[in-house]
């Protein structure tokens, strides 16, 4: 990475151009960002902030507050997994949004990042340890008093199956529902319409994609939230050798680990990663922004956050700067006003734990948090649309699919947040260029 600081001029430009287009920026909080990121040392990327024991990339710590670092670690004990000594190891991290709380002040779920190591003489058995482990790990925090677990990505169907009308081709990631995790099984159907039993011990000894998802009451902030924890799993054989079971070792470009004595779990890890890997992630993430331009459900919101983490990584400090201001300033709550929505139908839908009158109280934080926020015709719309969905809620039976008004109020309120980020984005001539490749 460049150790020469962003020229004078270009920052000059950044300027101008953000007050052109309507973006509030803060000049001296950009200009400390852009020198912070651009003369960051090569050499070891990893860096450690003494004070808290939090530790990632260089270029994602620039991005991590630690004031929400007590609030990070106590949903962690929801999500993690335990450490066995000489058998399992393990080392927790923020991902996504929340690993980037410095600038987006309006972050959306609680997205976690695990590496589970496994040392077992086979790949067979350490396959037969992490099954176990994975399936207790469900048991054991199916439900509590501020959190349920909605589903478990594990293994990948062996054949083509029919399940609650879905075609399901082989090979793709098995969802598992909290009655098939405690069953140890899923009823599907073949594509001649005959049953088809798959036991959880059936699809151990590859595990594929591995995910918990979580529905919480956020103790700090007192509000629901979905909180996923995805998993790098890895074998480690007699020879200290490192094989992942996915058959793919995760970058650690846009982690922040919350304990430090993981750092050498995952200074272990890590030497095994491609030199590669930092071109790879990036192509990953560009396939990522293509996929929210140009698929059936665009998102602009989301395409915006990846190209954030693609410039930041890849030098191209003036276009991430700008990008980072439009997650920083008021209008981003369109965001979080979307996500929220959706866990606040899962709550509705899926979970036993909160109370209608908790789903309510959300549903009011919403309301009063865009009226606080935001100014115009962009509140007065996104507040008749929550109160549709207020009104459909208090109507709500346990067990009845939500209202039609639900739905119809998220596709608007997404609707105004890809207008948002679309027209921002594509007023910034170099952005306008890079999103019309695709």
């Amino acid at each position: 990475m460049s150790t020469e600081s962003q020229p004078e001029p270009s920052r000059t430009r950044l300027v101008e151009s953000a007050k052109r287009f309507g973006v509030q920026l803060d000049e001296a909080e950009v200009s400390r960002w852009i020198q912070a990121v651009a003369t960051t040392p090569d050499g070891d990327d990893i860096v450690m902030d003494q004070e808290t024991g939090v530790f990632g990339h260089k270029v994602s710590m620039l991005d991590f507050s630690p004031a929400d670092l007590a609030r990070w670690r106590e949903v962690g004990k929801i999500v993690e997994f335990e450490d066995t000594p000489g058998v399992v190891e393990t080392a927790l991290a923020l991902s996504g949004s929340a690993a980037q709380s410095k600038i987006q002040t309006y972050p959306g779920d609680c997205d976690y990042f695990e590496r589970v190591n496994i040392i077992a003489p086979t790949r067979q058995e350490a396959c037969q340890i992490f099954s176990k482990l994975m399936r207790d790990k469900a048991l054991d925090f199916l439900t509590g008093p501020n959190y349920q677990l909605i589903e478990v990505k594990f293994g990948s169907y062996p054949q083509a199956v029919v399940r609650d009308e879905y075609h399901l081709r082989a090979d793709t990631p098995m969802t598992w529902l909290p009655d098939e995790i405690v069953a140890g099984r899923i009823e599907a159907a073949d594509l001649q319409g005959q049953p088809v039993v798959i036991q959880w011990d059936d699809v151990a000894q590859d595990p594929g994609w591995c995910k918990l998802d979580w529905l919480i009451a956020d103790p700090a902030r007192g509000q629901l939230a979905n909180a996923s924890n995805m998993l790098d799993v890895t074998w480690e054989a007699p020879d200290g050798s490192i094989t992942p079971l996915d058959g793919y070792l995760d970058g650690y470009f846009q982690e922040v680990y919350l304990d430090e004595a993981s750092a050498p779990i995952f200074n272990k890890l890590v030497k095994e990663i491609s030199p590669d890997k930092l071109d790879e992630y990036v192509a990953q993430l560009e396939s990522e922004v293509k996929k929210h331009i140009t698929g059936g459900d665009p998102n602009y919101g989301k395409a915006a956050k990846r190209m954030y983490n693609i410039f930041r990584l890849n030098g191209q400090y003036e276009e991430a700067a700008f990008l980072r201001e439009l997650f920083d300033g008021p209008a981003a709550l369109l965001y979080q006003v979307h996500a929220l929505m959706k866990t606040v139908e899962e709550a509705a839908q899926k979970a036993s734990v909160f109370s209608i009158d908790n789903i309510l109280d959300q549903t009011d934080e919403l309301i009063l948090s865009v009226i606080d926020v935001l100014e115009g015709g962009g509140e007065v719309e996104i507040v008749r649309h929550l109160l549709k969905m207020y009104r459909s809620l208090s109507r709500q039976e346990e067990g009845e699919p939500l209202a039609p008004q639900v739905e119809a109020a998220q596709a608007e309120v997404l609707n105004i947040v890809n207008n948002f980020f679309y027209e921002k984005m594509t007023a910034n001539p170099s952005l306008k260029t890079y999103i019309g490749q695709f």
